[in-house]
């Protein structure tokens, strides 16, 4: 299976902080995969890397076996990557119809069928297409985020913390979204504090330790690994 993202000897600092230290990953096309570790692991500054919200120190970001780091945000967004961000950052004085149509601000196309795909997978977003999003749920709001990264088309969808302050039973309906995203072909690149529920939506797996990858396998062989159950699991697995 082709990589349709590398990222080869990535390092990002912040003045004299380095956040990434020399990371490598790649990430196969059609699969999810998920970076998962602690807060300040650097999790989040390897996404916005990507995106080149933030400059990498040095390093190679290749998509679809084209060297992108560096470029400017929206001819990365333009070329099929786009992230859901921390915090969801809808915009609150704009309704979920609004949100969702900016998603798409690049594309010179009709929107009928993207807004009726995400429509029929968020059908509370559809309920609520006229409503304020400031004015939504945070359950609402993740949704809303996850679809308006949708309506650009992506080939790879990031999202970072998606689960972030929602209630448990919001959470998995959060990962039953991110699994039928990934059964409708769209390739995903997942951070996640709740390292059980990453893990086993995920098809490969890579633990971050203060801005370097610790250890990787497949989603199931880290949910057994003794360490990573000690460290992200707790000693209670979920059944």
């Amino acid at each position: 299976m082709s990589d349709i993202l590398e990222v080869k000897n990535l390092n990002v600092s912040y003045g004299g902080i380095k956040a990434v230290k020399d990371i490598s990953f790649s990430v196969p096309k059609g699969q999810v995969v998920t970076l998962i570790g602690a807060n300040g692991a650097g999790k989040s500054s390897t996404l916005r890397s990507i995106v080149s919200l933030v400059r990498p120190e040095s390093g190679s970001i290749l998509w679809e076996g084209a060297e992108i780091a560096g470029l400017p945000t929206d001819q990365i967004v333009s070329r099929g990557i786009t992230l859901v961000p921390e915090g969801r950052r809808v915009f609150s004085d704009l309704s979920v119809a609004e949100n969702l149509k900016i998603g798409a601000y690049m594309r010179k196309d009709a929107l009928d069928e993207d807004l009726k795909w995400v429509y029929d997978l968020f059908p509370r977003l559809k309920e609520r297409s006229w409503q304020l999003a400031g004015t939504l749920s945070g359950g609402e709001q993740q949704m809303l985020a996850i679809g308006r990264a949708l309506m650009s088309r992506p080939k790879l969808i990031m999202m970072d913390e998606p689960s972030l302050g929602l209630a448990p039973i919001i959470v998995k309906g959060v990962f039953d979204i991110i699994r039928e995203i990934h059964k409708q072909g769209v390739t995903i690149l997942l951070i996640e504090q709740n390292a059980n529920m990453a893990l086993k939506a995920a098809d490969i797996g890579y633990v971050m330790e203060t801005g370097r990858i610790t250890m990787t396998g497949s989603g199931a062989e880290l949910l057994e690994n003794d360490e990573v159950k000690a460290a992200y699991l707790g000693k209670a697995k979920e059944k």
